[in-house]
């Protein structure tokens, strides 16, 4: 049998590197890697559904199978994950000092749905007490007018969301004072220019984090891995084969991160960060596989059904091929 020749969207990552070089291949797999940022992904999977193989947004992806769309099913490959206590940008000129003082300010979001959006505002929350409906959403492009929204989303009435003013872009408004604060993945781009009244809610992000895994044992994740359904209806073992090849890939990036006899990435301390975060989380904080990560799954699942996001309760089995579920062993 020839190999399937499927197309394989991600980001450039260590951890994806050794499938595009060739150091590890997907049993019956000829992939076409395609190397993108989340933006164009996400925009041409869930609108197009444009490729064989993706990356997903693990909020999209939620909606779509809330919804009994899902055009993906997803693999246990978690390719983004983070702590999202970086996300949360503000004007350092308004008093605000803590989350609470979030409060009836406005904060900009690219898209309400956004994973990384649905993780700050489940944490500020269920840990600060700062409800969605507290705060004032204004959605806009961060560097572009009129960001489009990659799915469609109804919010619940108690929800204040406007749309920034036409021409506007989100990182022009913070920058000019027009609304309080940013939450999003990406940093605003007047936040790394330097910009002397834009800085993060949270000073030292690295310490917030690490209280908040102490008290949760919750590393979020922000993207999955998705095949087409009818491909994995076609070929059964194929989601199978895709949780091997990248647990494979993933396992060469971190014995190289470890090889400390000369770093292999561009960043000073990398030892005392990865023995850092090792003595945090363990040996694998980066873990795949459904088992180690079914209950920071169950939290994003009901932050996302409690902001209204997904119109029911979707079960963690519901996400992932049934294959995947569980892996041989010696």
């Amino acid at each position: 049998m020839s190999p399937l020749s499927l197309s394989l969207a991600m980001g450039d990552y260590d951890r994806t590197r050794a499938l595009v070089d060739g150091r590890v291949s997907i049993d019956g797999v000829s992939p076409i890697p395609m190397l993108l940022s989340p933006e164009e992904m996400f925009f041409r999977a869930f609108r197009h559904q444009a490729f064989d193989i993706s990356e997903l947004s693990l909020s999209s992806y939620s909606i779509s199978v809330a919804r009994g769309d899902a055009h993906y099913v997803a693999v246990p490959v978690f390719l983004s994950r983070a702590f999202r206590h970086s996300s949360i940008y503000i004007r350092t000129d308004r008093g605000i000092e803590t989350p609470a003082d979030l409060k009836g300010r406005r904060i900009g979001v690219a898209e309400y749905q956004l994973s990384a959006n649905v993780w700050a505002r489940g944490i500020l929350d269920e840990h600060h007490g700062v409800k969605s409906s507290a705060i004032e959403w204004v959605r806009g492009g961060m560097d572009t007018p009129g960001r489009p929204e990659k799915i469609k989303v109804t919010l619940p009435p108690d929800i204040s969301m406007q749309d920034a003013p036409e021409g506007s872009t989100l990182n022009g408004m913070l920058a000019a004072g027009e609304i309080d604060g940013f939450i999003g993945p990406r940093w605003p781009r007047c936040f790394a220019e330097g910009h002397p009244h834009v800085g993060r809610l949270w000073k030292d992000t690295i310490g917030a984090a690490e209280t908040y895994f102490r008290q949760t044992r919750i590393f979020p994740i922000m993207h999955l891995l998705g095949v087409r359904r009818s491909l994995a209806d076609a070929h059964p073992w194929l989601p199978g084969a895709l949780l091997k090849g990248f647990s494979a890939a993933k396992q060469l990036a971190q014995t190289a991160l470890a090889d400390t006899s000369a770093t292999k990435v561009t960043m000073p301390f990398v030892e005392d960060t990865l023995n850092r975060a090792q003595t945090l989380m363990g040996d694998d904080p980066w873990s795949y596989g459904l088992a180690p990560n079914r209950h920071v799954l169950e939290k994003f699942l009901e932050y996302h059904h409690g902001q209204g996001l997904s119109p029911r309760h979707v079960a963690v089995t519901e996400l992932f091929h049934p294959s995947t579920a569980e892996t041989y062993s010696l």
